[in-house]
Order: structure tokens, then C-alpha cells, then sequence
């Protein structure tokens, strides 16, 4: 029996392998001899890189950036050293994470780390750069990342703008003189779960600005700057990616990244299987099991179960959901490759005791499915003599 655990991370509690090594720990306690191959799994939020780096067998790079609002962070990187690749998790120099609830300003944020970020990957002798946004702080529509690499942004009196997304209501022109040559010898992609335009009601400050510290008022303010930076790039570049899908990501990032890195988008849980390479490991499996904190209809929009259940469903092999808890609509998903889904409590717990618990619940629910199956094996067989 092979069976492939490729589970996201239960946050709060497990990284993606912690959650990955308990649930192969409870299959082996049923199937001691079951071949159980381990893939952890993000979809380009928070633990992609984790995620990759240990599959991939590559190494953390560690840069001291310019945080959100200015405080120095020190910011992890992967480096894939066989393949030149490097994987810049942008929460790691400009995430929400990094600012106290009471500190989030949309208005000001800045991207400029993650931009330091993909510098000393250059530096590095990077050929391919991955981005994944997820968590961001910001609402700067990715011009603190262009101005670390190199990029002007000036108003009518040829003065430097301050960083973060309000200035951009005072934009006149973008110098890429001194931009990063090296940009051009250089793949980006961008890995997101978020395919938001960059203006508009759906567009990255209307959506996503609130949660960063806009107040209403400052919502239709970044949006209108945004819209002002991107009328400020057509007349540059001759084009207009404000209303492609992810341009919206991360307050804006995904914007400039398609029109001054030229970034492919791409759905973070395909550039994750990619990398870790499972439609081949699950080719020729037996059993998927994979997870994530709340299994619901949500789940549909991208997020790792979403895409691990649609490679299995190409190869016809079962898969198994095991969940923090299941919510509204997630039977949803036994359209798409999902044959059962289980939550890891049977009765009320807190939050609390749910997140130190985790490892033992994943451990103690993976053998009561992995009895379900053993037992449905056994009386096959039985029939069948």
C-alpha cells in the first residue's frame, strides 16, 4: 500500500510537515509496513516555503529588510541552489504579522523588504524568483518592492515620494533609469490564492484594505491612488494589467510585479505541486491524505485540499480530508476528487486545546480511519474466499 500525505498547515498549532508526520504516524500504527511518502503543501501563504525546502532538500537565506512601517525585520528566503531558484514569501519582510493590530496603516505600509529580498536573490545568481503574498500589510500596489529595485516615483516637482499607497495620489512620474538590469534575465512568478483586479468594489484596497487599518474613508483613497499609479504606468509601459486577475494581491504587489518584473500568475498550490513535483508521486498511490484547519465550500477558491483532490481525481485515487473543523458547504468538494472528509474533534473543545492538541487529534483520528479501511479490506477479502 502507498499511500501520499500531503496536507497544508494547521495554523496556530502545525507546520504543514508537523500535521504531514502525525497523520504517518497514525497510518503506520494500523499499516506498519504501508509505504507512506510525506509532501507538505501551501498554497503561497504563510509555510509555502517550509514546504518546498523540504521536499526540494534546499536552504533559508536570512536578510535584514526594511519592515512594513519602517522597523527593521529579519526576513527568511529559500534558495533551491541545484536549480537557481529562490522563493520570496513576501510576509516575511512586509506581512501583517509584523504590526500589532492597533499599528496596521494601509496608508503607509510598504513593500520595500520584499523588494531587498528579491536584490539578495539576484545576488545570489537567482535565474527564477517565485513570490507568494499571501499576508501582506500593505496596500502600496507594490511600489516600495520597485523602488528598492531601483525604480524613481516623483511628483510634479520632481521630489521623491514618501513610501506606502496614499503618496501615490501625488505620482507624476516613474524614472526606471537605475532600475535592477538583472530583472530582465530573470523569471518571476507570482503564486497567489487571490485573484482580485487592483481597482474597483472587488479590487485589493475595497477588499483587502479594512483588514490592514483603512477606515472607509481611506479605502476610496487608496483605491483612487492605486488607480492614479496604474494610469501613471499605461503612459510608461504602453499597457494596462489593472484588471487582470491577482493584479489585487498583497494591496497592489501583484500588479507591479506583472508590469515592471513581467510575473507570470499562477494559482500558489499549482507552483507548489510543481515544485514538489505530486501529480508523479500520486500517479501511481494507492490513498491521498491531506487537511487544513477549515475544510468548507471555501476551500473551492484554490486552497491546497482544492488542489491535491484535483490531481488524485486525474490519477482515480481516493483521498481523504482530515480537518480542523468542517464548515458550510464543504460536501462541495466530493465533486472534485474528495471521497471523505472528518474533523479531528467529536465533542466541545476550545480553540485553545485544539491548537496544543493537534498532533495528538491528527494522530488519533488517522487510526480510527485507517481501522474504517483495514476492516472494508479484510471483509473484502473475506467475501471474496
Amino acid at each position: 500500500m502507498k499511500v501520499v500525505i500531503a496536507p497544508d498547515s494547521f495554523k496556530d498549532s502545525l507546520s504543514a510537515l508537523g500535521v504531514a508526520q502525525a497523520i504517518a504516524k497514525g497510518w503506520h500504527e494500523v499499516f506498519p509496513n504501508a509505504e507512506t511518502l510525506i509532501c507538505p503543501m501551501a498554497d503561497g501563504g504563510e509555510g509555502t516555503i517550509e514546504a518546498v525546502l523540504e521536499v526540494c532538500e534546499g536552504e533559508w537565506r536570512e536578510k535584514t529588510v526594511l519592515g512594513p512601517l519602517g522597523q527593521s525585520v529579519q526576513a527568511k528566503w529559500g534558495w533551491l541552489e541545484h536549480q537557481k531558484i529562490a522563493i520570496i514569501e513576501m510576509a516575511q519582510a512586509s506581512g501583517i504579522q509584523l504590526v500589532p493590530p492597533s499599528e496596521r496603516d494601509a496608508c503607509h505600509s510598504t513593500t520595500f523588504g520584499t523588494g531587498q529580498l528579491i536584490l539578495d536573490a539576484l545576488d545570489a545568481g537567482a535565474k527564477d524568483i517565485i513570490l507568494t503574498v499571501g499576508g501582506s500589510a500593505t496596500n502600496d500596489g507594490g511600489t516600495g518592492l520597485l523602488s528598492a529595485l531601483g525604480a524613481v516615483l516623483l511628483d510634479a516637482n520632481h521630489n521623491v515620494l514618501l513610501l506606502g499607497g496614499l503618496a501615490l495620489k501625488n505620482l507624476s512620474k516613474i524614472d526606471l533609469t537605475h532600475f535592477d538590469p538583472r530583472i530582465q534575465q530573470t523569471r518571476f512568478l507570482l503564486a497567489a490564492d487571490v485573484t482580485n483586479p487592483l481597482c474597483g468594489p472587488n479590487g485589493a484596497s475595497h477588499i483587502f484594505g479594512p483588514q490592514k487599518g483603512a477606515s472607509p474613508a481611506q479605502v476610496e483613497l487608496l483605491d483612487q491612488a492605486l488607480a492614479h499609479f496604474a494610469d501613471v504606468s499605461l503612459k510608461l509601459l504602453g499597457f494596462d494589467k489593472r484588471n487582470e486577475a491577482g493584479s489585487g494581491a498583497a494591496g497592489g504587489l501583484g500588479f507591479a510585479a506583472k508590469s515592471y518584473l513581467n510575473a507570470e500568475f499562477k494559482a500558489g498550490v499549482k507552483v507548489v505541486v510543481e515544485l514538489n513535483q505530486l501529480a508523479h508521486k500520486i500517479s501511481n498511490a494507492d490513498w491521498v491524505i491531506t487537511g487544513e484547519v477549515k475544510f468548507d465550500q471555501q476551500t473551492l477558491s484554490g486552497k491546497t485540499v482544492f488542489g491535491v483532490s484535483q490531481i488524485a481525481k486525474t490519477h482515480n485515487v481516493p483521498v481523504i480530508v482530515i480537518a480542523g473543523t468542517l464548515g458550510e458547504g464543504y460536501q462541495a468538494l466530493y465533486e472534485h476528487g474528495v471521497t471523505a472528509a472528518f474533523s479531528l474533534t467529536n465533542g466541545p473543545i476550545t480553540l485553545e486545546q485544539a491548537c496544543e492538541q493537534a498532533a495528538e487529534l491528527i494522530f488519533e483520528r488517522t487510526i480510527d480511519i485507517a481501522r474504517l479501511i483495514q476492516f472494508s479490506q479484510t471483509s473484502l477479502r473475506d467475501k471474496k474466499v
